[in-house]
């Protein structure tokens, strides 16, 4: 059985709640479609009643057993603001919740604020910064942790590392030029992503042009920096560098070069680059010969933005990943 096929099993065990904020796009609607199908999710999609029905008649999606969250709905709207004015440390002022409550990635974010929904889900039609910002707002930061920023596993063909021909790698998408607190930040949340998702006991590399010490310059001082944060923040995690790529996952060359006890050198199953020029020139050298998942991490509750030209069926993996975190995220 392959990673998704497993991911799909966890799924369908304690099926999460999932919201949709842009299921008025066919392609959305068909994957809140394959979702209901298949077991993986109770979707709830956020809109235009009216609109979201005719959707899904376009796209050949049959809504039942799926939630209809109608934003026309003046009565409905009205519960709910009043519902969400009770929130603990309510965000908004009773003008902005009724305005907010209106769009619809707003109101799939409140809802999961207030436990409706587990999941929110989008970014066919708006920017991963919309998306960040909506979820800095209202869900907030999970606990201790700095900075919103990304993870993606790899799928190798051939490669045959620590965890087989998988390997962990953020941030590559949000985090321009990480400072070595958000870096650290980075390194524990993605440890913490990948134990969630993939059940691994994380070995976390931080990468560099620099093995121990092997090259002096700020930006090698600050991965160094950030190591030595994340090591005082989470000393139970296994954190290690500065370490090149080779030294953090080839066991030979890690033997030659990091002359000392580590538990991540020559082993390590996720690597976290020192900005995204590195990041994204590594994860587009990787994409020509394999397959790279990105998920937005660091919020309280999963929330999920997804690339715009990405096909159904990736759509509906990123789900099933999201889902798999937010049972993980439950049980913790």
């Amino acid at each position: 059985m392959d990673l998704m096929e497993q991911l799909r099993d966890k799924a369908r065990a304690d099926v999460q709640k999932v919201a949709f904020f842009e299921a008025d796009d066919p392609k959305m609607m068909e994957v809140v479609g394959e979702l209901t199908k298949e077991g993986l999710a109770e979707c709830y999609i956020v809109g235009d009643a009216e609109t979201l029905r005719a959707t899904a008649e376009q796209a050949g999606v049959d809504l039942e057993g799926i939630h209809v969250v109608d934003l026309a709905d003046a009565e409905a709207n009205e519960a709910f603001a009043v519902r969400f004015e009770a929130e603990p440390d309510c965000p908004f002022k009773p003008k902005a919740v009724r305005r907010r409550s209106k769009k619809p990635m707003d109101r799939c974010l409140m809802m999961q604020r207030i436990g409706d929904v587990d999941i929110t889900f989008g970014g066919l039609c708006c920017s991963t910064g919309d998306v960040i910002i909506g979820g800095q707002t209202i869900i907030g930061l999970a606990d201790g942790i700095e900075t919103i920023s990304s993870l993606g596993i790899f799928n190798i063909p051939g490669w045959e590392g620590s965890e087989g021909h998988l390997m962990g790698f953020g941030d590559a998408a949000v985090c321009v030029d990480p400072d070595p607190e958000q870096l650290a930040s980075i390194a524990i949340t993605s440890a913490e992503t990948v134990h969630a998702l993939m059940g691994w006991e994380p070995r976390v590399a931080m990468l560099s042009y620099s093995t121990d010490g092997s090259a002096e310059s700020e930006k090698v001082d600050k991965v160094r920096e950030a190591v030595r944060i994340a090591n005082e923040q989470r000393p139970d995690l296994a954190i290690d560098g500065e370490f090149q790529l080779d030294s953090a996952i080839v066991p030979a060359v890690a033997a030659k070069k990091v002359r000392r006890e580590s538990a991540v050198a020559g082993k390590a199953n996720v690597l976290i680059c020192p900005d995204i020029n590195v990041g994204n020139i590594g994860v587009k050298l990787v994409q020509n010969f394999a397959h790279y998942g990105p998920m937005l991490q660091g919020f309280k509750k999963i929330v999920c933005d997804c690339s715009r030209s990405a096909p159904v069926s990736e759509l509906v993996g990123n789900v099933v990943m999201s889902c798999v975190r937010s049972q993980a995220l439950k049980e913790a």
